[in-house]
C-alpha cells in the first residue's frame, strides 16, 4: 500500500453521518471529493486546499473518475510554496499525463522564481536561470545573450538602464531565439515581452512597508512569459519565438532616477518620470521596442502592473488590453479554453494621451494616487506608443490574478501561475 494519502473523486454524495452537504468524506485509505454541481473545477480546487491546511503533506490521486485538468485543479489547490511536488498523478484513459507534467514542470519552475526572494532572485539570476530553464527544454534550438548594466545604453535600452541604476546590481535584458526550424534565417512568428522587476521598493516615489512586503513578485510577468514558453515548447511548438525579459530592482540609492527626469526613448519618445513606483512600464517599454524589430507579427507581454488592474477586475482574473480588437477577444477565449479568467478593460489611441506633460511627450503616469482614474487602461495606453504597426498584433495582459498576498479557500499565498497557460495557448493558436 502506497505510504502517501489516497484521494478519490466521487459523483456520489456522501454517506449521511458527513453531512449533505460535505464536500469531503474519510476511510482508512484516504479522503474522498464529492462533486458538487456546479463549478467543479473550483469545487476540487477548494477540497484540496482544505486538505493541504489539515497538515497532509503528499497525497496520490487514484480512481477512473479523474481527468487531466480536474487533477491540475486539485494540484493548484494543495500546492503551497513549502511543497511544490505533493501530488502523485494517476494516469487513466481521462487524463493526459504528459500534458500534466509540462504544466507541474512549467508552474514549479515559475513558483520558485515569483516565490524566491529577491535576494536570490535579482535581475541577472532572473535573466540567467529563465534562459537555463529554456535551453534545457531544447538545447539545440535555444541561444541567448544578456545585456547588462551600461551595456544596455549602447544598445539605447534607456528604460530599463534608468529604473535599475540605483542598484548594486545592474539591471539586465535577456534576449533569448528560440528557433526549432533550423533554418537561422527564418521569421519570427511571435515575440514575449516580460517585466522583470526584482523587487520593487517604488524608488523615491516609496511604498509603504505593507506594499512594499510582497514586491518580490514584481517579476511575475517575466516568469509567466517565460512558463508560457516553456509549456508551448513542451506542447511542441514548432515555430520561432523570441523572448524578452526586462530586469532591473528598483531601489533607492545616490543613482537612482528621480521624479522630474526626462527619458528619450529609442524611437524618440520622450517621457517625464512623475512617479518612480510606475516603473514597469518605463522597463517594458524597451522590451516591447526590441521586440518589435524582430519583425514578429504577434507580441505579448505580462506584467504586475497595476493596482488599478486588481481594482478592476480582482484577484480572480488577468486583465488583457489591445488596440487589436479582434486578437484581445481571441485572447479571452484561449485563456478560457485554459480555465484561465481573463477580461479586456478598455484601450484606444487617445489613451496615449492621458498622462500629459508640459516638458516631454507623455508623462509615466499621473501625479495622482494610483495614476488617477483609468490607471491601468493609461499605462496600456502607454505602453502602446512602443509597440509596431499601430497595435494590431499585439495584447498587454496586465497579471491581477498571478499572485495572492494571503492564502484562501482556494490557492495558498504566492504565485497562481494563472497566465502562463494563456501565453502558451496563444502562441500555439496564433504564432
Amino acid at each position: 500500500m502506497s505510504e502517501k494519502f489516497i484521494v478519490r473523486l466521487s459523483e456520489q454524495a456522501p454517506a449521511a453521518h458527513w453531512g449533505s452537504n460535505a464536500s469531503l468524506s474519510f476511510d482508512e485509505q484516504g479522503a474522498t471529493i464529492h462533486l458538487a454541481e456546479q463549478e467543479t473545477l473550483k469545487h476540487i480546487q477548494r477540497a484540496a486546499r482544505s486538505l493541504a491546511q489539515q497538515g497532509i503533506p503528499a497525497v496520490e490521486l487514484n480512481g477512473e473518475a479523474w481527468c487531466t485538468e480536474s487533477q491540475w485543479a486539485f494540484y493548484q489547490g494543495f500546492v503551497s510554496p513549502k511543497q511544490l511536488d505533493p501530488v502523485t498523478f494517476v494516469d487513466n484513459e481521462q487524463s493526459d499525463i504528459k500534458e500534466l507534467v509540462a504544466l507541474q514542470r512549467a508552474a514549479i519552475w515559475t513558483r520558485q522564481m515569483i516565490n524566491g526572494t529577491a535576494e536570490d532572485i535579482y535581475p541577472e539570476s532572473l535573466a540567467g536561470k529563465a534562459a537555463e530553464f529554456i535551453q534545457s527544454l531544447a538545447p539545440e534550438h535555444v541561444s541567448y545573450q544578456i545585456i547588462k548594466g551600461d551595456a544596455l545604453l549602447e544598445h539605447q535600452w534607456i528604460g530599463i538602464h534608468e529604473v535599475g541604476r540605483g542598484s548594486e546590481r545592474p539591471p539586465v535584458l535577456l534576449e533569448l531565439d528560440f528557433n526549432p526550424t533550423g533554418d537561422e534565417d527564418a521569421p519570427v512568428s511571435a515575440a514575449l515581452v516580460g517585466k522583470g522587476i526584482t523587487f520593487d521598493s517604488g524608488g523615491y516615489s516609496i511604498k509603504p512597508s505593507e506594499g512594499m512586503l510582497a514586491m518580490k513578485c514584481d517579476m511575475g510577468g517575466a516568469a509567466t512569459v517565460t512558463a508560457g514558453l516553456s509549456l508551448a515548447i513542451q506542447r511542441g511548438i514548432d515555430k520561432r519565438i523570441k523572448l524578452f525579459l526586462c530586469c532591473a530592482e528598483n531601489l533607492i540609492s545616490g543613482h537612482a532616477y528621480k521624479l522630474g527626469d526626462i527619458l528619450t526613448y529609442k524611437n524618440g519618445t520622450t517621457v517625464e518620470i512623475v512617479n518612480t513606483d510606475a516603473e514597469g512600464r518605463l522597463v517594458l517599454a524597451d522590451g516591447l521596442m526590441a521586440a518589435g524589430e524582430t519583425g514578429a507579427p504577434l507580441i505579448i507581454d505580462a506584467a504586475t502592473l497595476t493596482g488599478a488592474a486588481l481594482v478592476a477586475v480582482g484577484q480572480e482574473y488577468n486583465a488583457l488590453f489591445g488596440l487589436d480588437k479582434e486578437l484581445v477577444s481571441e485572447v479571452q477565449q484561449f485563456a478560457s479554453e485554459e480555465f484561465e479568467a481573463a477580461w479586456p478593460l478598455p484601450l484606444e489611441k487617445w489613451h496615449q494621451h492621458n498622462c500629459p506633460s508640459p516638458y516631454a511627450d507623455t508623462a509615466n503616469s499621473r501625479a495622482q494616487k494610483g495614476g488617477g482614474y483609468g490607471g491601468a487602461s493609461n499605462a496600456a495606453g502607454f505602453l502602446s506608443r512602443f509597440v509596431p504597426n499601430d497595435g494590431q498584433g499585439w495584447v498587454h495582459i496586465d497579471l491581477a490574478a498571478s499572485f495572492q498576498n494571503s492564502a484562501g479557500a482556494q490557492w495558498a499565498s504566492g504565485a497562481t501561475t494563472l497566465g502562463m497557460r494563456t501565453v502558451a495557448r496563444t502562441l500555439l493558436a496564433k504564432a
